[in-house]
């Protein structure tokens, strides 16, 4: 599966804001479920089918970021991006990615010239980075508490 990109319409945005207006309560409580499947039904069928319960998370997170207008684009976990597309998920420049590849802290592989990351590789990286910032930000809190700095 490659990847799928979709610009969200203003007719989209409407849609996906009423649904997520009007459904608010009724997601909430699905979203916080814990069974695996939820039964949903689709009007022009009248067939009620299971879905996994996850599906159901992503269909809100799609609905929610479409009702704010935002683009959505869908990459299977096991697929290679760019260098650009992994900055961009990363939310910083493109040289600093290659120059955290060539440190070999992100895994790629070369197709020509050009670097290919996969993308759990990034995720795993982003959490990675994520984490340790939290512990960083939790020992200047617990730092700061004991030398009674006021904040």
């Amino acid at each position: 599966m490659e990847a799928i990109t979709q610009k969200t319409t203003k007719s989209d945005q409407e849609i996906a804001r009423y649904f997520i207006n009007e459904m608010y309560e009724i997601s909430r409580k699905i979203l916080q479920t814990k069974s695996k499947s939820i039964a949903i039904t689709i009007d022009n069928t009248k067939k009620t089918r299971a879905i996994p319960a996850k599906a159901f998370k992503l269909l809100y997170t799609i609905l929610d970021n479409m009702a704010d207008g935002k683009s959505i684009t869908l990459l299977p976990s096991d697929a290679e991006i760019s260098t650009q597309q992994a900055a961009d998920i990363l939310n910083v420049s493109r040289p600093h990615v290659v120059s955290l590849l060539n440190k070999g802290e992100i895994p790629f592989t070369k197709v020509g010239t050009h670097r290919r990351i996969l993308l759990n590789d990034i995720i795993a990286y982003d959490k990675q980075l994520q984490k340790n910032r939290t512990n960083k930000l939790n020992f200047l809190a617990k730092q700061s508490q004991k030398l009674n700095m006021g904040y």
